[in-house]
């Protein structure tokens, strides 16, 4: 379990430097800590970080762009949030992802 709370950690710290109006994806995390096929764990450190101040888990979303983490915020909450920082949503997903996309690998 440690070693989960380990890896929560670095996960939040690269998730904390995600600018605002860009998302990223739960395998460009895992990607860029080497965390191969870890995805599924970014995703759990984003469904426990809702407890946590300053980590915008809402930037956080699936390869294709879609809002697979909605049903962790309650309502719309997640697309309001993007909508915030001028990120347009429409049925869950993105428009213009790849413009929005942030990948750490090449960002950090």
């Amino acid at each position: 379990m440690a070693t989960n709370l380990n890896s929560f950690d670095a996960i939040y710290q690269v998730v904390q430097l995600i600018p605002k109006g860009k998302v990223t994806s739960y395998g460009a995390i895992a990607a860029y800590l080497g965390m191969k096929g870890g995805a599924r764990m970014v995703g759990w450190a984003m469904n426990a970080s809702h407890t946590l101040e300053n980590v915008p888990a809402h930037r956080v979303v699936n390869r294709n762009g879609i809002l697979t983490g909605k049903n962790f915020f309650g309502g719309n909450r997640m697309q309001e949030l993007l909508e915030e920082e001028g990120i347009q949503v429409k049925e869950d997903k993105i428009i213009g992802f790849q413009q929005h996309f942030w990948d750490p690998s090449s960002e950090l």
